[in-house]
């Protein structure tokens, strides 16, 4: 029969009484298997069909000849270090020196008390038995290891007989062996790192959500100060606040980018061209000591991208690349179309930018890390750590995604993939949006569902100020209602509420009123739900000023009149 069935046993040598028979039904109790052995003879009989531990009393090895039990110990693997159950009366009394010295000789021994209770017991043994079953696991690898390197030596000892009739044929399988293992790590590698900044992207959407909120309400009031108050020193010091307010709007953006949580206005981009337009400005951000090698191609055509966010990728990624050359250097930019291959992207072609530095390289140790937020190789105080994970974030966005390739003291390339227009999305680029209607905008009335109170203060005071007549309500529920008490000419929402959602009140509102035109003001939001009631023309961004209320409200207006007078015709 196979040893194997008899791995997980406890042998109980207790010659004392009922001992043995008590503890193997304390042991039972917990699906232990048990064998009773009366004698040295017995157990080590037992050891040799095998066993995971014994549990031994004193008494049964004291006079006995311990010479047949240390020969089997001496004679296991490499692997084995066999655990005994070592039951005392006093380890402080007399006979405290010889079981001692039992203990010794047995090496890898747990040492029990008497009088112990049931469940001291119990645990020992189920110690006794984990750690066996990790020694059967490094029996395991080891087996494996070993037929693997007889297969090994096997093959060699058939290479070395046919190898003059072979050579080109095994060459081509060891190649293929070779790239199959690199594919598979750099799957794996891709899904891990995927994974992590998935479950990091979460994290930080969240806490940007919040952030969002404050910065809008400090944002929309200093912009309120500015406008009304007529003193000189109040408005300076107001700009003052805006400036700083403003560097925080940006970091939300970056971390929103890199969260994937923020909408990105995606059109036909060409490239080529966008690069070509940014020629200056890279030659006046990278500074005299760097030299740009660009390697444009006019056939790559459009990529599906948001220009402002990609513009901002491409001068973050050259930026680090210079400061990756602190003696000077070159940086190549590029363009291409490649094929999609390993993990992240859909199959297809995608459009590629390139930045490629000569600078010192990335260690790879710290590669997989070089997209993680607030990860940063510069010296402290000279980065924030959100410039590669905000490329990141915007490529994963647009539909594609951002890979590093590095070698040490031989420079850094980064890619960003990008999903290819087609045909119809270009031409619907090219389509001009409708002339603004001139309105009266005292007769116009708007509906703001907001639940931060500080942020519908602000909007309500911002379109008063614009002339609007403007209702309010604290959530979507009581949104409804209002709507049905008053229908308004304009509804604006709030994504992130308690009960409904702006996703679910534009729903409810659009089934009854299709025409009513909408805007959903939102700096956090599940981008798939907006998308799937409005399109990116009727999304305000938070924080926003009221200029930018006032031109998304006229823009929502005129498409509303638009509407009104296709249907008349």
């Amino acid at each position: 029969m196979d040893s194997h069935q008899f791995e997980h046993r406890t042998l109980v040598m207790a010659p004392r009484g009922r001992d043995a028979r008590t503890i193997c039904t304390v042991l039972e109790r917990s699906s232990s298997e048990c064998i009773v052995c009366d004698a040295l003879g017995a157990l080590l009989a037992e050891l040799e069909r095998g066993a995971a531990t014994a549990l031994i009393t004193e008494e049964a090895l004291r006079g006995n000849d311990l010479t047949p039990l240390l020969g089997w110990l001496a004679r296991q693997p490499a692997w084995s270090d066999f655990p005994f159950i070592l039951l005392v009366s006093n380890a402080s009394g007399p006979d405290a020196a010889a079981s001692l010295a039992m203990l010794e000789t047995l090496s890898n021994v747990i040492l029990l008390e008497r009088p112990l209770n049931a469940e001291t017991l119990r645990r020992a043994n189920v110690s006794a038995l984990r750690a066996r079953k990790r020694q059967y696991e490094t029996r395991s690898v080891l087996n494996a290891l070993h037929d693997s390197q007889t297969a090994l030596r096997q093959l060699n000892e058939t290479l070395e007989s046919r190898i003059s009739q072979r050579t080109a044929e095994l060459a081509q399988l060891n190649d293929r062996l070779m790239h199959e293992i690199n594919e598979r790590e750099r799957t794996q590698v891709a899904l891990v790192q995927s994974q992590k900044m998935e479950a990091i992207g979460r994290l930080t959407g969240g806490i940007a959500h919040d952030f969002n909120n404050l910065l809008h309400v400090i944002v929309g009031n200093v912009d309120l100060i500015d406008r009304v108050s007529t003193d000189e020193r109040v408005r300076r010091f107001a700009g003052i606040a805006k400036k700083s307010a403003q560097r925080g709007t940006k970091l939300t953006g970056q971390l929103l980018a890199f969260a994937r949580n923020q909408s990105l206005l995606l059109k036909a981009v060409d490239l080529q061209d966008l690069i070509e337009g940014m020629k200056d400005l890279l030659r006046v951000s990278l500074g005299s000591r760097v030299s740009i090698d660009f390697r444009l191609q006019s056939e790559v055509g459009c990529a599906l991208a948001d220009t402002n966010q990609i513009e901002m990728a491409i001068l973050n990624l050259a930026i680090n690349a210079r400061d990756a050359m602190p003696d000077g250097g070159t940086i190549t930019i590029g363009n291409s179309v490649r094929e999609a291959h390993g993990a992240g992207l859909l199959p297809g072609h995608y459009a590629v930018v390139s930045i490629t530095d000569t600078g010192s390289g990335i260690r790879p140790e710290i590669l997989s890390k070089v997209f993680d937020p607030f990860f940063t190789t510069k010296p402290v105080g000279q980065g924030t750590g959100l410039g590669l994970s905000q490329v990141y974030g915007i490529a994963q966005q647009s539909g594609g995604t951002a890979r590093i390739h590095s070698v040490p003291d031989h420079g850094t390339t980064v890619e960003i993939w990008l999903p290819l227009a087609d045909e119809s999305q270009i031409l619907a680029d090219q389509i001009s949006e409708p002339a603004q209607p001139d309105v009266n905008n005292s007769e116009i009335r708007i509906l703001v569902v907001e639940d931060d109170r500080e942020v519908r203060d602000y909007m309500v005071e911002s379109l008063g100020l614009l002339g609007y007549r403007v209702n309010q309500a604290v959530d979507g529920i009581t949104g409804l209602r209002e709507i049905e008490r008053e229908r308004p000419d304009l509804l604006i929402v709030d994504f992130l509420m308690p009960g409904l959602n702006g996703a679910e009140v534009v729903a409810s509102v659009t089934a009854s009123m299709p025409d009513l035109p909408i805007i959903i003001a939102t700096g956090y939001a599940d981008m798939k739900a907006i998308d799937n009631v409005l399109g990116n023309e009727s999304i305000l961004r938070k924080p926003f000023q009221i200029n930018e209320l006032a031109r998304t409200v006229r823009s929502a207006l005129a498409r509303r009149t638009t509407s009104a007078m296709a249907v008349a015709r």
